[in-house]
């Protein structure tokens, strides 16, 4: 029937489908990793669980993580997430942009706020990084620490970016991928559903934060990240873009992966990977440059209209 709005499905309905939809995303990404994983690096598909929990059981373990990695999450992040909209037969261009497109210098400026912020969230990272939990909570906190370790050697292993092509390779799984996808999940679906749950935008989007937060496992970074969640959470929602949480979460990653290729080549000597705080100058400089970006880009994405045309889902009604 031509003017027929449909109404959208429960808010708890989507989410468990993008759960399932991430989850066959995850298996599938499994199965194409495995098979172009062992051409490419002559080894038999039963060795996999070996080299996933040991890489340096095998001379090109690192190469075979981040083929994994990037494989993974893009199919579960990013193809599983869209393909659902789809199914739910959103247009999706529109359900993650509900309003006109903004200026590319505005875009920019948010990635640029992501380096600007950072002498203020080292502060953060340092208290979070030395937090001692409650006795009662001892046992957690040796898990934590040592899924941390777990974790940091992982990282220490992949973080190789001493030539040109290692930085490519490594900009690509470490800081295009997850913006990209991250950003559809916690943003486009997540946060989006749960302000239509809660009809509070505050609510959905520090909770979906919280979630981007925890997700990452690592919880001795856990106020930090998910303060940057949050932040990539307003931006979105002021915006009314994905593009600009997406380029913002690029500009974070991006940024780390490059000071790790500038330490390692020896072109700056900055230790990118400590948590000891900044200089209390540049966390002071930091903290009001960043305020004053914040409200810039705050008012400046206020003032982008809607899309001239209505939505063809009740999303437009949701206010997001």
């Amino acid at each position: 029937m031509k003017g027929f709005i449909r109404k959208e499905p429960h808010p708890f309905y989507i989410l468990l489908l993008l759960f399932a939809f991430m989850m066959a995303g995850y298996f599938v990404g499994s199965f194409i990793f495995a098979i172009v994983a062992s051409v490419a690096f002559d080894f038999s598909l039963m060795q996999i669980p070996e080299i996933a929990t040991n890489p340096l059981s095998h001379p090109n373990g690192r190469n075979i993580m981040l083929l994994l990695q990037g494989v993974i999450q893009f199919m579960s992040f990013v193809v599983g997430p869209l393909f659902m909209l789809r199914v739910l037969k959103y247009d999706v261009e529109p359900y993650l942009n509900w309003k006109m497109p903004v200026a590319p210098l505005l875009v920019l400026l948010a990635g640029v706020l992501m380096i600007i912020i950072m002498p203020a969230n080292s502060v953060v990272i340092n208290w979070n990084a030395n937090l001692n939990f409650p006795d009662f909570m001892q046992g957690f906190e040796e898990w934590a620490r040592a899924k941390e370790d777990e974790l940091a050697e992982l990282t220490k292993m992949i973080a190789d970016f001493n030539d040109i092509p290692k930085l490519l390779i490594g900009i690509l799984v470490i800081a295009v991928i997850p913006a990209i996808g991250e950003e559809i999940v916690f943003r486009g679906v997540l946060q989006k559903q749960l302000h239509r749950w809660t009809g509070n935008p505050h609510a959905a989007i520090w909770i979906a934060g919280l979630v981007f937060a925890a997700i990452h496992v690592q919880f001795f970074g856990f106020v930090p990240r998910a303060i940057l969640g949050a932040l990539f959470g307003y931006l979105y929602f002021w915006s009314g873009r994905i593009s600009v949480p997406i380029v913002a979460h690029f500009f974070n990653n991006g940024f780390t992966v490059l000071m790790l290729y500038l330490q390692q080549t020896g072109a700056v000597d900055i230790d990118v990977e400590s948590t000891e705080p900044m200089e209390w100058w540049s966390v002071l400089l930091s903290v009001v440059l960043s305020a004053a970006v914040l409200y810039y880009l705050y008012s400046e994405f206020k003032k982008v209209p809607p899309r001239t045309k209505p939505l063809p889902e009740t999303i437009a009604e949701s206010g997001v």
